[in-house]
């Protein structure tokens, strides 16, 4: 049975969509601004396993794992020195849930992921309206400066940067050398739209990875592309841990600007990057505004 989603489904649940939408953001502003440490929402009990960490949240279709940035951070770097096959990291924000509800496809890729941290703000505020809290947002674009920052003298990272525009990776590379001196990208690529259909392409990418051998291969690809390209490939790649950051790239060589730490305290970064970007991401960001309703009714009635 197919469960793509569908705008002309609203009507039917329109209004107690609506009023659960209401309800979340009454979480957001029954929230503090600044949350102590102490005080940040923690996983139930009932989830932590027999070893001690904490369990998968379901929600939305994915299994997210209840991690703060810190023990995201140690969890990756330890895959990095470990030298088993390469894992990939996921990210999800509203976009990605409404791909998981309309794309098997894409659903799969979230289904072979190593970890999945949660980028999206009201997917944090989701989960602690239906008593499944997260602890926090790991964002993409935090997590690589955050690896980035925990490289040491004795412990270096190197890293393989795949996507961006031409010329994007170059200069992100040498601001990475420049503010992370225990950090060095060992290659840089961008490659030509629509390579993932093309096997040669493929190869080429592939063959480029493992003649380095990075810790972390970071991809600013784009969903669902980065996502299911890495899926496909990711055993027979000689990179440690593959990271599906999106602008991360962009952001790192100061190509597009982040949103302002108050409006990402505020959940409010994906209006930043509307008004920078509106041809791009205007249709996506009103699509899923209409569809994310729905998601939040069906996970709320499960």
């Amino acid at each position: 049975m197919s469960t793509t989603l569908s705008t002309a489904d609203l009507p039917t649940t329109h209004s107690a969509a609506h009023d659960l939408v209401s309800e979340l953001f009454d979480t957001l502003d029954e929230a503090p601004s600044t949350t102590p440490q102490s005080a940040v929402a923690r996983p139930l009990a009932s989830n932590v396993t027999p070893s001690g960490e904490f369990a998968p949240i379901s929600l939305f279709g994915a299994k997210i794992d209840p991690l703060t940035m810190g023990q995201a951070v140690q969890r990756i770097l330890g895959w990095t020195r470990a030298g088993e096959p390469c894992r990939y990291v996921v990210t999800p924000n509203v976009d990605h849930c409404v791909m998981l509800a309309e794309s098997p496809a894409f659903k799969a890729t979230y289904r072979d992921a190593a970890l999945v941290l949660a980028d999206g703000f009201p997917v944090v505020l989701a989960s602690r309206l239906f008593g499944r809290p997260l602890p926090e947002r790991v964002t993409g674009a935090d997590l690589v400066p955050a690896l980035f920052a925990a490289a040491t003298p004795e412990q270096p990272v190197t890293a393989y940067l795949l996507g961006a525009m031409p010329g994007v990776g170059e200069e992100a590379a040498r601001r990475i050398h420049a503010a992370w001196p225990h950090v060095r990208v060992v290659g840089t690529y961008s490659p030509p739209l629509g390579f993932e259909k093309h096997d040669h392409e493929n190869e080429a990418i592939i063959e480029r990875i493992n003649a380095v051998q990075p810790d972390l291969l970071v991809l600013g690809l784009g969903a669902p592309k980065q996502e299911l390209w890495i899926q496909k490939h990711a055993a027979r790649l000689d990179a440690r841990v593959a990271l599906c950051v999106g602008a991360t790239i962009d952001f790192l060589a100061g190509n597009k600007a982040r949103a302002p730490q108050w409006m990402g305290r505020c959940g409010l970064e994906w209006l930043h990057r509307v008004a920078t970007e509106p041809k791009r991401l205007a249709r996506r960001y009103l699509r899923d505004a209409l569809l994310f309703p729905k998601l939040l009714w069906r996970e709320y009635c499960k």
